[in-house]
């Protein structure tokens, strides 16, 4: 055995070249399975695209007229090539200083010259607003040595996938107007391994113009991610504007200007439908709500009571109140006039329930009690009675996990939980038997370790505050958002409960100005947890931070360039370096 072992350390130096060698491919999220050659093919313009069979050009900047599998297949080919042919993606980035990375332009040019994309199944009204799991994301991609790529998927949002992944393999040569993957032949099979892959964005705290919105969109779509969750409103404002009910935003929204209308609304939906991403809305309740004071005072208990902390977990607190027939006169006109308005383009809606506070109802003529036996029953009263509303505009409920856990409250088994507690909370749910999105603040919480937004009096308050953490410290790097394994510690039964997950983005200290830059590249981190699952599907392990750095480097440089100001995951000595240069060695 002994003689053997030099051999051994020759094959496995002589492996370890060969993956040395290799060029980064980033192909984020993983595939399911990837093999590609080492033969250079170019792009042009005025490639040969078919779709089922019909022509289908190339139009610059296309948007569709109608929300039809053609038309979305048609402007997803479109924003493919605008993104190849627009970003100028020059990888020197990822190549050691000086070298020959780039194809000979003298040698001549092999071109591909077909490009046919087949959709094997008829889309369905709910593929545009699918329940999680109602549309099939799968897809092949090959790309032939001689220049012939096909794409094959059921739907158009899994063409719309696949095409993410072939924008992935071209580069932008230095000299100018020539565009190369070096990667032909070409085999990708690939399928997401949960069905909910999202971000929630909070748009109470600070208020997000749309373009925000739609930029997060087009980067969610870029990373195979499917769901928007906004939290439109909650105790510090209300930009929802309700033709209904015109008073609550114009007196709860920040300022006339930090307001989104009903046509904003559907701008918003429409734009993440015709990319794969559904955009639901939450308005979180019967806490979180304390804005609605400032139009409606009677409907409201305990806004902005001091100190706050006896009230809510942060100012300026209020809760609806919870046996009183004016609130659900009011809700009932609420969900009236907006519920028809999200429907068409979502099958969820949101309606809160997290950190509601006992002792807001003890402020409430109605109740004058913070006993559970008084407040379980007429919270479940209030939970049934929205919920019917949401299932009656055609949607499906969501609810925070305290609702079932902390109050236990009973809802229907369609309800999705959205748990945030930690792993614990995962279980216990599932256990119950619910449906289940993980969005574990130990990992997925995206505003974390950034500090206090509080102010600290000096003396002994400012003992008590000092380093000034957040709540949720330390910060989630992408490294920690990649090590979390939403399914991780459950029965097999129980996994399948697990819709998903969703990065949150509280926004106290987060607005236009650096949102991008603490959002991305760590949703990406998710997003390929989401897709591609903690297990790689070749090696049966875990994936490294080593396999995905160098793919998540080179990603985030074609999110940049692409008009998204993600930080950066290493400094240039690494993405040029090897990857045992940057490697922590104990």
């Amino acid at each position: 055995m002994a003689s053997l072992l030099p051999l051994r350390s020759c094959l496995s130096f002589f492996l370890f070249f060969l993956v040395a060698i290799q060029p980064v491919t980033a192909v984020w999220p993983a595939p399911k399975n990837f093999t590609k050659g080492n033969t250079v093919l170019y792009l042009h313009q005025a490639v040969k695209i078919t779709y089922n069979g019909d022509p289908l050009s190339y139009t610059y900047g296309y948007v569709p007229r109608d929300i039809t599998s053609k038309e979305v297949v048609q402007a997803g080919v479109s924003r493919t090539l605008d993104g190849i042919f627009g970003s100028k993606f020059v990888p020197w980035k990822l190549h050691k200083p000086g070298s020959q990375f780039e194809p000979d332009l003298h040698k001549g040019q092999k071109w591909i010259s077909t490009f046919e994309i087949v959709q094997t199944a008829k889309d369905k009204p709910s593929t545009f607003k699918p329940l999680a799991g109602e549309v099939d994301e799968s897809y092949k991609l090959s790309v032939s040595a001689e220049g012939a790529a096909k794409l094959t998927a059921a739907s158009s949002i899994g063409i719309l996938r696949g095409l993410e992944t072939f924008s992935q393999l071209f580069y932008q040569h230095s000299a100018g107007t020539f565009w190369y993957t070096p990667y032909a032949p070409v085999e990708v099979e690939d399928s997401p391994q949960f069905p909910h892959r999202g971000i929630l964005m909070d748009t109470a705290r600070h208020f997000f113009p749309v373009e925000d919105i739609l930029r997060t969109i087009d980067a969610m779509s870029w990373n195979k991610l499917n769901r928007l969750h906004i939290h439109v409103t909650d105790s510090q404002s209300w930009p929802l504007v309700l033709p209904s009910m015109p008073e609550v935003s114009e007196k709860g929204a920040y300022h006339p200007s930090q307001t989104y209308s009903p046509t904003d609304i559907e701008n918003i939906q429409r734009y993440g439908a015709i990319r794969g991403v559904e955009v639901y809305f939450e308005i979180d309740m019967p806490g979180h709500i304390g804005v609605v004071a400032l139009s409606h005072p009677e409907l409201i208990v305990a806004y902005n009571e001091l100190p706050y902390h006896w009230w809510c977990a942060q100012p300026p607190c209020g809760a609806f109140k919870l046996n009183s027939t004016e609130v659900d006169k009011f809700l009932e006109k609420l969900f009236d006039d907006f519920l028809p308005r999200v429907a068409p383009y979502a099958a969820y809606f949101h309606t809160g329930g997290d950190e509601l506070n006992k002792n807001d109802s003890m402020l409430d003529d109605g109740v004058r009690s913070n006993s559970s036996d008084v407040l379980q029953p007429l919270l479940q009263k209030f939970i049934d009675a929205q919920h019917g509303r949401v299932r009656k505009a055609g949607l499906t409920p969501v609810v925070w996990e305290e609702i079932p856990l902390e109050w236990n409250i009973t809802i229907a088994d369609d309800t999705v939980v959205q748990a945030w507690l930690g792993e614990q909370s995962v279980k216990k749910l599932t256990e119950k038997g619910l449906k289940v999105i993980d969005s574990n603040y130990n990992f997925w919480y995206l505003d974390c370790g950034r500090g206090q937004w509080l102010n600290w009096d000096n003396g002994a308050a400012f003992q008590l505050g000092y380093p000034f953490n957040d709540w949720c410290n330390p910060t989630k790097s992408w490294r920690l958002v990649y090590s979390h394994d939403p399914v991780a510690g459950l029965t097999p039964e129980q996994a399948k409960l697990v819709l998903g997950g969703e990065v949150a983005v509280w926004s106290e200290t987060i607005d236009s100005t650096n949102f991008d830059t603490l959002v991305w590249p760590r949703a990406s981190a998710a997003g390929e947890v989401l897709w591609s699952g903690r297990i790689d599907f070749a090696t049966g392990q875990n994936r490294s931070q080593l396999d995905a750095a160098p793919r998540l480097n080179e990603f985030r440089e074609r999110m940049v360039l692409r008009g998204v100001r993600s930080s950066p995951v290493q400094m240039t000595f690494c993405t040029q370096g090897k990857p045992e240069e940057c490697e922590y060695a104990p």
